[in-house]
């Protein structure tokens, strides 16, 4: 199992850095990764494949392979998806509320980023990229927990949304995957540098994780 108190540590550092970062780094990192994802769209296949066979062996339900599956038209829906994010204004710095309290006093309520952010998704790897191409337009850092069965997939994925954060000039560690139930068990401790958790999933899996969150 990894550290996941080191692993959250590193979300936090990596989190002081794209928070302040412009916006045209930020968009640099969408459309890079839209680029990387075509490029390295043989490997992810190959990856989802593999995943897709064992999830086969495994007896997983139709719907569920049918949520595995990382094809050709699931990559045009994200790379489309990545480019339509970066063409969108900064979400970050606007005033949505200015208040005199006094003469000479004013305060402000200004959009900011979150944070770090932790995300428990289901088996869709298109997931990965859509909520870590979120998390990069809106300066937060991220930690992402897919489901088992598409490990291959999303090792791919994560991999590449790093590269393409390292190549834009921002922290890789502002996305990181994660991989066991036991991650997710420590990540729920980790109050002091995890701001928000996001579980998407049944009724049962959000009632856990909210019953086991510090």
């Amino acid at each position: 199992m990894k550290d996941l108190h080191e692993i959250a540590g590193r979300s936090r550092q990596s989190f002081y850095q794209i928070s302040v970062s412009d916006i045209y780094s930020r968009n640099a990192a969408l459309l890079r990764l839209a680029e990387l994802l075509v490029q390295e769209k043989s490997l992810i296949f190959e990856e989802n494949q593999k995943d897709y066979a064992l999830a086969e062996t495994e007896q997983l339900s139709l719907p569920l392979l049918h949520r595995l599956t990382f094809g050709e038209e699931k990559l045009q829906q994200v790379v489309l998806g990545l480019k339509a994010l970066a063409s969108m204004e900064d979400p970050l710095n606007h005033t949505l509320v200015s208040t005199e309290i006094t003469e000479g006093l004013n305060l402000y309520k200004v959009t900011s980023p979150i944070g770090v952010i932790g995300v428990i998704f289901e088996s869709r790897p298109d997931a990965l990229i859509q909520i870590a191409s979120l998390c990069i337009k809106s300066g937060n850092s991220v930690l992402l927990k897919g489901g088992r069965e598409a490990l291959g997939t999303n090792h791919a994925l994560a991999a590449l949304v790093r590269q393409a954060l390292s190549d834009s000039g921002l922290p890789a560690d502002s996305a990181q995957l994660l991989e066991t139930r036991e991650d997710v068990t420590e990540m729920l401790k980790e109050d002091a540098l995890i701001d928000l958790i996001i579980p998407r999933g049944s009724n049962s899996f959000v009632r856990y994780i909210m019953d086991h969150s510090r």
